[in-house]
């Protein structure tokens, strides 16, 4: 990995961690948005729980060198049910934000691609496979 490589994998890790890592409060303290949000979805309180668990995780992994990889594919995942949850039921604009949570996923879910690409060799099982489609 080159040195630009390694940069701008940190910076798409550190950015999607945070945006995640900056929901966590609201959606574990029970905020207004959240709770409407999982409501909305049918999955009030369950879901906004688990999500938030699982976004822990994916912070956390993308944290760490070695589960880049792994928290990218968590992250990547997590951002297209919240994507797809705002295309199909929330619609872009959440309780007046002005699209602000939707940009956010659509930001981490592609922050997390690019981290996925650059990582792919890392990734346990089919990473050494993976390596050979960027050659």
């Amino acid at each position: 990995m080159t040195p630009t490589t390694k940069f701008v994998s940190w910076v798409c890790q550190i950015a999607a961690a945070a945006i995640m890592g900056q929901t966590l409060f609201f959606k574990f303290t029970g905020a207004e948005e959240p709770i409407y949000i999982f409501t909305k979805l049918g999955a009030e309180p369950w879901g906004r729980y688990g999500t938030a668990v699982m976004e822990l995780i994916a912070a956390i992994l993308l944290l760490y060198p070695r589960t880049a990889g792994i928290g990218a594919v968590l992250g990547m995942g997590l951002m297209f049910g919240a994507i797809g949850s705002h295309l199909t039921k929330l619609g872009i604009v959440v309780k007046d934000d002005g699209g602000l949570l939707f940009t956010l996923g659509i930001i981490t879910f592609f922050a997390s691609a690019v981290v996925l690409w650059i990582r792919r060799a890392e990734l346990p099982f089919i990473g050494s496979r993976l390596a050979k489609l960027g050659k």
